[in-house]
């Protein structure tokens, strides 16, 4: 059949001669599928029905014709670009102003971004070209056509229309908000400064529509953030910020309210930090909770949401990326009755993950799992979880001597800052209580050094200390489109420096992150560990004492088989993980 460029949308007999003809997909299951379509004559995009038969491609390399490889095609035959639509990089706020839902409906067309003088719009129906003068003439730039996924572009016409109406709805209520909180504040003379209802239901609207979609991103956190003349919404996904959108200062006062009500805060305190939780659902019914924390800045509240999902708990130990020896060597410790067991790293290095996963593997009915944290990570029933509370003096020490009335088996203690905490998390020990606790060092033996700075002798360190796991965080490379290719000589070197002076041979290839539909063109897909445990043993143990020498403590640990934290990584390279780039930025080097 001839491509006809006359007016129409794409109808499913069309579009399958066209497969037939390039040789796609066979006449047979061309002519079962018209067949079958007459009889339930439903209102379909053609690419969406055929994407549902998962048939392969005929010709090489016989990809599975899923609807972005049809959309893709589709693209190509009739000779515009495809686009994927990514909704963190479009400014829904002004492209839903160039025309209306319904216009857009009718043609389903997708306004995408605006570069100057022209307008790109994205379309599902390639044919469909009556609308291009109209909008020609109103938006008064040239248009631009691309071709994008029909159910991409009626998904994100409803939500983003819906959104910006309630933003416009929701600013209209208010058009200027009086920010009490503010340090630099621009008073207008003469303007209505009435506070935003946190109840509105626009406001609700869009704090639904902002918590479903970092979900959908797979978000850990999300940041609303003020500034001068407006507020910026972002979102931490693997590790990195991305700014999702821009809102009216009114807006973002509006939603902090709304957050901090639903968080059982104070509404009216906004000149002191606070903190509060929320549980809610993903739309497919799973549990999510969320911990709020709230930052007075110069122009205003600004507000952090850590997401946590509970499945974190349940994973296995693989999963976080613990090796085959890695794993031995942490359940040789967590399985011992009593003595410390520390976890070093940075904020954000994934060590309440670790901990609270161990935790879950270890809380049987026979035993009793206390924790003591600041603030509760997660609500976990299966252990007995306190909280700190500077205000009432409950703090980690004063409530690690709480806990030892409480016939505990394990106590898990959220960071040992200070000597009165560790020796208290001694003394659990030494009374034959398994304690876990974490500490901020570069490595697992700066844990020892770190110890001794506090104060605590040496002698009780050598009494119960059991062992210290370091880790951190990396992104992994998108398995979709990581390619491997021959190392360079600059990686070499680089490979050099991170394995010095352990001086592991470099492989003959690496994997680089490439980019994908997968993982939004990053080349990354999600993060893993790297780990680095130390188990103490009698010769460790005779290098404890007042002047330890790291050094030494160092030495004699990877002896014994500790995997330092830049060979671990290097080993995750080797495999193919995750980059060269991605160890140097979070292993120290040795000091």
């Amino acid at each position: 059949m001839s491509r006809s460029h006359a007016e129409h949308k794409l109808k499913l007999v069309e579009v399958l001669n066209i497969l037939v003809a390039d040789g796609m997909v066979a006449q047979t299951e061309a002519e079962a599928l018209i067949a079958e379509r007459r009889i339930h004559r439903q209102d379909v995009h053609p690419l969406v029905v055929i994407a549902k038969k998962h048939w392969k491609s005929l010709t090489t390399p016989h990809r599975t014709l899923t609807l972005e490889t049809l959309t893709e095609w589709l693209a190509k035959s009739v000779s515009l670009e495809y686009f994927h639509i990514d909704p963190l990089k479009i400014d829904f706020s002004e492209l839903t102003e160039l025309m209306s839902i319904d216009y857009a409906n009718r043609f389903a067309i997708m306004p995408i971004r605006i570069d100057g003088n022209e307008l790109v719009i994205a379309t599902a129906e390639p044919f469909l070209r009556d609308w291009e003068t109209i909008l020609r003439q109103t938006s008064r730039k040239s248009i631009r056509r691309v071709v994008s996924s029909p159910t991409d572009i009626s998904r994100y016409l409803v939500e983003f229309y819906n959104l910006a109406r309630s933003i416009k709805s929701a600013t209209k209520t208010s058009p200027e908000t009086s920010n009490l909180a503010s340090f630099e504040q621009l008073v207008e003379l003469g303007k209505n400064n009435k506070q935003f209802d946190a109840n509105d239901q626009h406001i609700v609207h869009i704090v639904d529509w902002l918590w479903q979609y970092a979900f959908n991103q797979r978000a850990s956190d999300i940041h609303i953030e003020p500034r001068r003349d407006s507020g910026i919404v972002r979102f931490r996904i693997d590790g990195v910020l991305h700014q999702v959108h821009q809102l009216p200062m009114s807006v973002v006062t509006a939603m902090t309210s709304r957050i901090k009500l639903l968080g059982r805060m104070d509404l009216m305190e906004k000149r002191r930090p606070q903190d509060g939780r929320i549980k809610t659902r993903t739309e497919d019914g799973q549990e999510i909770e969320l911990r709020l924390s709230t930052l007075p800045t110069a122009f205003g509240e600004k507000l952090v949401m850590r997401i946590f999902d509970p499945e974190v708990l349940v994973r296995d130990f693989s999963e976080l990326g613990f090796s085959a020896d890695d794993r031995s060597r942490w359940q040789h410790m967590t399985t011992k009755p009593n003595g410390i067991i520390l976890v070093t790293g940075p904020t954000g290095s994934g060590k309440t993950t670790t901990l609270y996963s161990t935790l879950k593997h270890l809380a049987t009915p026979e035993v009793n799992v206390c924790t003591l944290e600041d603030p509760i990570e997660m609500v976990e029933p299966a252990f007995n979880q306190m909280q700190i509370q500077q205000g009432l003096d409950l703090t980690f020490a004063e409530g690690v001597r709480a806990l030892m009335r409480q016939d505990p088996d394990i106590i898990m203690v959220g960071e040992i800052r200070d000597l009165d905490t560790a020796d208290m998390a001694i003394q659990a020990a030494l009374t034959g209580h398994l304690v876990l606790s974490t500490l901020h060092t570069n490595d697992a033996p700066s844990a020892i050094t770190r110890l001794l700075d506090l104060g605590v002798p040496p002698y009780l360190i050598n009494a119960t200390m059991l062992g210290i796991m370091a880790q951190r965080l990396v992104r992994t490379l998108c398995p979709h489109c990581k390619q491997a290719q021959p190392i360079q000589t600059d990686e070499i070197e680089l490979w050099n420096t991170l394995v010095a002076p352990w001086k592991s041979p470099h492989p003959a290839e690496l994997y680089h992150p490439q980019g994908c539909l997968e993982c939004r063109m990053t080349g990354y897909a999600g993060r893993i560990g790297v780990y680095e445990i130390l188990l103490m043993s009698p010769a460790l143990r005779k290098l404890i004492h007042a002047d330890t020498d790291i050094a030494a403590l160092r030495d004699q640990a990877s002896r014994e088989g500790m995997t330092a934290l830049r060979i671990s990584g290097a080993l995750k390279i080797a495999s193919g993980l995750t980059t060269l780039e991605e160890i140097c930025k979070v292993a120290p080097p040795p000091s």
